[in-house]
């Protein structure tokens, strides 16, 4: 396999010409075959037609003609009728395999974090917009601000009531 000679470019294009040669040949045989098997079967069904040049002959060809459509609708309609049935078996046979199966098994679902907002508007679709917003639905209360608290926060800076608690000191010291 090491010593695999390989075609140059110039036989590689000789051989795929003579391929399409053969190609071609073949082809122009089957559509020749086509058209005498197409002209074979149009002379068997459809006779050449002669017509009589008197009223009577005409009468009879077109009763003859008529006798001939009328055999060849009513094979028309029971070949269609007998696909139709056909087609109702399969789709029978295919229920049945179905329910034969069993019962479909459904997939995991993978969880998805979802807002309540978002899960809405994906039931509902885009043009409804429904607020879920619980913490603004919570009962606002008020607190009551006593007098006592008041005069904590207005205690302010630390330091403040440190320097006082020095000074007070002093005072005992004294």
């Amino acid at each position: 396999m090491a010593t695999e000679k390989r075609l140059s470019a110039r036989r590689k294009h000789t051989l795929k010409s003579c391929m399409l040669v053969v190609a071609n040949n073949l082809l122009e045989a089957e559509a020749n075959v086509k058209a005498s098997e197409r002209e074979k079967f149009l002379a068997e069904k459809c006779p050449p037609l002669d017509l009589p040049y008197s009223r009577d002959e005409l009468l009879e060809l077109c009763k003859k003609l008529h006798e001939q459509i009328d055999i060849s609708e009513e094979e028309r309609y029971c070949i269609e009728f007998k696909l139709n049935m056909v087609l109702n078996e399969v789709r029978d046979l295919n229920i049945k395999i179905v329910d034969l199966r069993g019962k479909f098994k459904r997939p995991r679902l993978k969880k998805v974090r979802m807002s309540a907002d978002a899960m809405l508007k994906a039931l509902l679709g885009s043009k409804h917009t429904v607020n879920m917003d619980l913490r603004a639905n919570l009962k606002q209360v008020k607190k009551e601000v006593k007098e006592e608290d008041k005069q904590l926060r207005d205690v302010g800076d630390w330091r403040k009531n440190i320097e006082d608690k020095s000074d007070r000191k002093k005072m005992f010291d004294s």
